[in-house]
């Protein structure tokens, strides 16, 4: 048998143990043994420290094992590593058939939804014909209700500009915004009487030989001054200039002012900061800051009126893994952080920024479309809240498309999925039910 160094170690072991100077020093010739101060009390004292020590370890050991035993019997909650942690749920409730609709009249896919100074609620629904084909028919319908959920009217019916709804949006002097994203083309209306005020924009012509949808070359055609390639929304600064996301091909944001004269625009297809890929949603503070939902980045962009980026916000609160789609296969989330999307965890589909309070405090609120949650954030995106999941039953969400917030607690909700549109009340002053 060959010899080596293996089978001496035990005897190497051996003679260090025994010559180890701790080991052969004698305890009693110590110093601090020998001094008569040490009495036997002392000595219990201490012992008893040792044991509490000893203990309070094997607690904290004990303590570690039943945290990881609570992780591993809950539901994985994904938690990446951009993520902010200690998020509260909000508590909510919905009220139950808020709107009551007309025996002959229906929503389709609620798109938009929105608040006048009165309370009164319009609703821009993706509705209105099925006569036409199937494929390229006009879906769009403006419809009012009273601030109890009662049907007042339809506003623009057989309108030349609805095609295909988008968003709808009050200005400060109730005046309505109906974005249609199948036009090309913004239209103002009147409160009062529901009068076409202003139009921005110009749907194609339908006698053109080669009339047909948009294309969307990618990068897109130069963006032109005045026009738009399926627009998604609008917003106001104090001076009333207004801010028009256009939205799924241009990638821009355009300012024109209060007397529609065009002012400039900014923005081009990328994932650079001022870029945007589906500028989906935008929104104004009371400063005339404008908030762009820039979707597939998973992200808002803040701007100045001038269009000089302030701020970018990124949404990113942890989420139950096993959460399912509202509709579809469960969206690959492994490039989210990275690369965006526009079915991520908290890629904005939907903006909307409540009236100064008391003491001029403003939040933002912003809808994904998986899973399926509100947030609630400070203007300059701390996270202060969240609520709701994907699902059919009340409060629960379809792709939540627009937000109407006139004030911090009460919401309006407008669904894609759903067909509805849900009035919630928060209660951030209890304690929010388990899940």
């Amino acid at each position: 048998m060959r010899h080596n160094g293996y089978h001496r170690r035990p005897a190497q072991l051996g003679r260090r143990v025994v010559t180890r100077p701790v080991i052969t020093r004698p305890v009693i010739t110590r110093p601090i043994i020998t001094r008569p101060v040490i009495t036997r009390p002392i000595i219990k004292k201490r012992a008893k420290a040792v044991q509490a020590k000893s203990r309070h370890k094997q607690e904290n050991m004990m303590h570690r094992w039943l945290l990881g035993l609570s992780v591993a019997l809950v539901a994985p909650v994904a938690m990446p590593a951009w993520a902010q942690d200690a998020v509260p749920q909000i508590p909510y409730e919905s009220v139950p058939n808020f709107l009551k609709m007309p025996a002959d009249v229906h929503l389709g896919e609620a798109a938009g939804v929105a608040v006048n100074s009165k309370g009164h609620i319009f609703v821009y629904s993706r509705s209105g014909s099925s006569l036409g084909p199937a494929y390229g028919n006009a879906a769009s319908q403006l419809l009012e209700f009273t601030p109890e959920g009662y049907f007042v009217r339809e506003i623009g019916k057989n309108l030349y500009a609805w095609s295909f709804a988008h968003t709808v949006r009050v200005d400060k002097d109730d005046n309505i915004w109906a974005t249609d994203k199948g036009s090309d083309m913004i239209v103002k209306f009147n409160n009062e009487d529901g009068r076409v005020m202003m139009v921005f924009g110009r749907k194609s012509e339908s006698s053109d030989e080669d009339a047909h949808p948009l294309h969307r070359p990618n990068p897109p055609l130069p963006a032109v001054d005045g026009r738009f390639r399926q627009p998604t929304d609008v917003a106001w600064d104090p001076e009333g200039n207004a801010y028009i996301s256009d939205g799924y091909i241009n990638s821009r944001v355009a300012k024109v002012d209060k007397n529609g004269s065009w002012v400039k625009q900014w923005g081009t297809k990328g994932s650079e900061p001022g870029q945007f890929n589906t500028v989906h949603s935008i929104a104004a503070d009371a400063k005339g800051n404008i908030y762009a939902a820039d979707r597939t980045n998973r992200r808002i962009q803040v701007f100045d009126g001038d269009g000089k980026l302030l701020n970018i916000i990124k949404i990113d609160v942890p989420y139950d893994a096993n959460a399912l789609p509202a509709i579809g296969n469960k969206p690959d989330l492994s490039k989210c952080s990275t690369e965006g999307g526009t079915f991520c965890p908290g890629a904005p589909w939907a903006l909307c920024i409540t009236p100064p309070g008391p003491n001029g405090q403003q939040v933002l609120y912003s809808a994904d479309s998986h899973p399926g949650r509100i947030y609630k954030l400070t203007l300059d995106g701390k996270v202060l809240g969240v609520l709701g999941k994907s699902g059919k039953q009340l409060k629960e969400f379809g792709w939540v498309h627009e937000i109407a917030c006139p004030s911090e607690n009460v919401l309006y909700v407008a669904e894609i999925l759903n067909w509805r549109v849900q009035k919630l009340i928060l209660n951030p002053g209890q304690r929010a039910a388990s899940r």
